[in-house]
């Protein structure tokens, strides 16, 4: 492995930032699903400090990125990292850079005193599923995500009474 060292985003990466959204949607197969723009990212991640972006990078140059944010367990009573995304391009797969992406996280989330790191992973991304498993992680098999979005959430949120707060 060459030697990996990390960098945080800056408000001027949300080029880059955006570019390895659309190759992540692409492997995934959702790039219809795709509607960040960079002013968006910009206002999110930079303005309103939202998410936080780390990108490994390999000689210099970004081979990947991983967007995180904190979310907060009542059972545990403190923060945890949610790592919405974490992406390595093809070229520079299977050089130990996604583990090393996520000790990374991993030793952020024990220097801010997380209770957890936590994911979501496609069912039908095996390769991935079989790297999480390698390292110890745990699927969350009692567990389903929901959603809302779009119309739906609009909806939900027109439907909204008594509002008191």
């Amino acid at each position: 492995m060459s030697q990996l060292e990390f960098r945080w985003a800056e408000e001027k990466d949300a080029a880059l930032i955006l570019h390895f959204i659309r190759a992540l949607a692409a492997y995934e197969k959702l790039s219809d699903q795709v509607v960040a723009t960079e002013p968006l990212l910009r206002e999110w991640i930079f303005e309103k400090k939202k998410a936080e972006v780390l990108f490994p990078l390999e000689d210099g140059k970004e081979v990947g990125f991983a967007l995180f944010f904190h979310n907060f367990s009542t059972f545990l009573g403190r923060t945890g990292l949610y790592l919405e995304d974490l992406y390595i391009s093809p070229e520079y797969r299977g050089k130990g850079y996604g583990k090393a992406t996520l000790q990374k996280l991993a030793k952020i989330a024990v220097e801010r005193r997380c209770g957890r790191l936590e994911w979501s992973c496609l069912d039908w991304n095996k390769p991935s599923i079989d790297f999480y498993l390698s390292l110890g992680a745990v699927p969350m098999e009692e567990w389903t995500v929901y959603r809302l979005t779009g119309e739906t959430l609009t909806q939900m949120a027109a439907q909204q009474k008594g509002e008191t707060v």
